[in-house]
Formats: C-alpha cells, sequence, structure tokens
C-alpha cells in the first residue's frame, strides 16, 4: 500500500517524525491510547497535526478537493436554501460555519447573501487551526469588499450568549475524533493504538467502556441484530454532546450538514467488516491510520441515523434528509448554473462550470456519496423551498 503512495520529502518526514515522537512519550508514560484520542492528536495537536500544520489541505495542491474548493455553484445553493429563514429572522441573524476550510466557501456565501440582501448581521466562522484562521483571514481580506469583510469573525470556541440563525458544516463530522468497536465472544472492544517491542505503533483492542458499549448495543437495537464477533467499525458516542457544545445557544434558526455517509443500516451493513476509517494522503486514499502521522487527513462516513438522533436530543427536529445532488437541484442549481454561464468570461470558464455541476451531483462522484441534513429550532414556520421539503428522503433514516 505505502508503496503506491508519494514519497513524502524530508522535510515531512522529520515533521511526522515529531508527532510520532509525542505519540511515543505519551504511550510510554501513560500506555495504549483510545484510536479517537490518537486521530485527534494526529488532526490537531498544535503545530504537528492535519489540520494545525502549515502545509496546504485543500483543492488540487492539497490532499482532497471538498465541494466549495470547486467553485461558487455550491455555496450559492446553499444561500438559496437558507436565505428565506435568514430574511425571515431579519438584522439579528448571524451565519455560523464550523470549519472554514481555506475560506472560499465564506467569500462565495458573502456575496451570494449580498447579492440575496439578505446578510447576516456577523459571519461567524468556528475555526480550531490557527493556521487555518490565518489563510481564511489573508483570502477574505484580499477577495472580499471592505463591507463585506467587516462582518467576519473568528471563534476560538461556539457561541456563548443565545444567537439566531443558521448553522453550517461541510465535511466537518467526518473528521470528529472516531471511536473504532469490534465484538469478541458477544463482548464490546474498543481498539487502541499502542507500541511495539520495537516502538512501532500498532492497534490493539481493550474491553470497552461503559459509554462506548452503550452506545454500541443502542446500535444493535436499532438494527435489530447484534454484530458478529470480528466485526469492526466506528462509533460517535459523543456525538449528543459535541451537537449540544456547538449549537446549544442557537435559540432558533437552522444546521445544515453536508458530508460523506449513510443511514444507519447501510453504515453497519453485515459485509462491512472493517469500517469506513481511511487516511487520504495527496489526492489518494489508503487504509492505514498509522502511516507518517500528522501528514494524512483521517476520517470517517457519517451514521446520519446517529446524527438524527443527536440533533433531537438536543432539541432540534430534522427537516429534511436527501442526497447532495437532490439537495442542490432542489436549492436551484439549475438558476445558479444559468447565472454564472452567462457571466463567464469564456469557454474554459463555461466547461469548467459544466465541469463542476457533474462533480457536485453525478453519482458516482459527489452527488450520492454526500448526503445533506437540516435541522431546525425555535421557529413559529420553515420558509423552506416547497422542493427541499418535497425530496426529503428522512424515511430512510
Amino acid at each position: 500500500m505505502q508503496s503506491r503512495l508519494p514519497e513524502p520529502s524530508a522535510d515531512e518526514r522529520a515533521h511526522s517524525d515529531r508527532l510520532l515522537s509525542q505519540l511515543r512519550e505519551q504511550m510510554a508514560a501513560q500506555g495504549p491510547m483510545p484510536f479517537a484520542q490518537y486521530m485527534e492528536r494526529c488532526l490537531y495537536t498544535p503545530g504537528l497535526g492535519y489540520y494545525s500544520a502549515g502545509t496546504t489541505k485543500f483543492g488540487e495542491a492539497g490532499d482532497f478537493v471538498t465541494a466549495p474548493e470547486l467553485g461558487e455553484l455550491f455555496a450559492r445553493c446553499v444561500v438559496n436554501a437558507v436565505q428565506p429563514v435568514l430574511a425571515m429572522l431579519g438584522g439579528a441573524a448571524d451565519f455560523l460555519e464550523l470549519g472554514g476550510g481555506s475560506g472560499v466557501f465564506a467569500e462565495a456565501a458573502l456575496r451570494a447573501m449580498a447579492a440575496a440582501q439578505t446578510l447576516p448581521r456577523r459571519y461567524l466562522i468556528l475555526e480550531p487551526s490557527a493556521d487555518l484562521r490565518e489563510r481564511q483571514r489573508e483570502h477574505l481580506a484580499a477577495a472580499l469588499p471592505a463591507e463585506l469583510y467587516a462582518r467576519v469573525q473568528w471563534l476560538d470556541r461556539p457561541p456563548e450568549e443565545d444567537w439566531r440563525g443558521v448553522l453550517f458544516a461541510n465535511e466537518v463530522i467526518d473528521a470528529l475524533p472516531t471511536t473504532r468497536f469490534t465484538l469478541r465472544d458477544g463482548e464490546v472492544y474498543e481498539e487502541y493504538v499502542a507500541l511495539d517491542g520495537e516502538g512501532r505503533l500498532m492497534r490493539v483492542d481493550r474491553p470497552a467502556d461503559a459509554l462506548v458499549a452503550g452506545a454500541v448495543r443502542h446500535v444493535e437495537r436499532d438494527l435489530g441484530r447484534d454484530f458478529a464477533d470480528g466485526y469492526r467499525s466506528e462509533i460517535l458516542p459523543q456525538l449528543p454532546y459535541w451537537i449540544q457544545a456547538v449549537a446549544g445557544s442557537l435559540s432558533a434558526g437552522l444546521m445544515l450538514f453536508v458530508d460523506y455517509g449513510y443511514v444507519r443500516r447501510e453504515f453497519y451493513l453485515p459485509d462491512r467488516r472493517d469500517g469506513t476509517l481511511m487516511a487520504h494522503y495527496r489526492h489518494r486514499a489508503h487504509s492505514d491510520p498509522l502511516y507518517l502521522p500528522g501528514l494524512n487527513d483521517l476520517t470517517a462516513s457519517v451514521d446520519f441515523t446517529a446524527l438524527a438522533e443527536a440533533g433531537n436530543s438536543g432539541g432540534f427536529g430534522v427537516l429534511a434528509y436527501l442526497p447532495q445532488a437532490q439537495f442542490l437541484i432542489a436549492a436551484d442549481l439549475q438558476r445558479a448554473f444559468e447565472q454564472a454561464y452567462e457571466q463567464a468570461p469564456d469557454e474554459l470558464s463555461r466547461y469548467r462550470l459544466a465541469q463542476q455541476v457533474k462533480r457536485l451531483t453525478l453519482p458516482d462522484q459527489m452527488g450520492e456519496r454526500f448526503q445533506a441534513m437540516l435541522f431546525a429550532r425555535g421557529l413559529d414556520a420553515v420558509p423552506l423551498a416547497a422542493e427541499l421539503l418535497a425530496a426529503d428522503q428522512g424515511g430512510r433514516l
């Protein structure tokens, strides 16, 4: 597997070795660490974690391409979907983006909101990575008119005071540190990362604690079947607490999550015996999360049934659940494309727009792999487009 991946530079390997040294020190002092903790360290260790270090993450020069990086159509459709609620809430509405990526979504969204005359009071970006936050600032300061840039604020933690508006997260939940579990003789075990006799990383299983075991048993009850011995997958027992942490102060408004994943019965298919965990390195996906820690993006698909449960437990109701292609079409992708096509300066730009639509909507691209889920709380009425509500597939959850 590793021979098929690009060779890291000497600097990249030294960077990974520094993080590996820290991981070894912690394991030598405290013993094996739960996989979720290992993943958190690999992604978010200050200065060394994947999202906390100074390499390009997004776009063709990085390790993966997200929907906003393809162009403005995705952001325009998101704004089309939520702008009726922003308009209803009026001048007190805020828009909160979880994880701002490179800043291109915020740029396109603010321009679309301005065009629709539904600018929020504040465009908030909750970004835990100091490196990414600085990149976002540089991009938006250069790309936006001063009056739009003035609305942007960065947060280190979720709002503590009650607020009204829209919370948006694209490809965020897949990067939450996930718990890995397996079954042995009918008992639940949790996957840990440990050191072998030569100081190399290895994965081991330990009896799960009550929180993890209880979460796995809940899934079994919901599926109506027990997991077979040896079955291994992922679960997010902390998801209800995370929703409460990031959205507990949203008193009235919408949450919109877009990510890749499945409903529960598809997530935990009996044949999917090693879960959905993947590592991404320079546009190549592989299955070894212990390879070059700090240089790989580690992700797991989203159990959207679990997300719906977590939202419900936080006092939100699910408004709609649907594949990304259906969401974008219901959010007037056709009009967004036609407007952009008319404004395109040349044939190459028009070709790229057509390719963008294909990437966003085709089943073998992002169209079916990615799903959208809308929640609401504290609204007397939800003025969503009828097309969005009609395309709801919430019955599959």
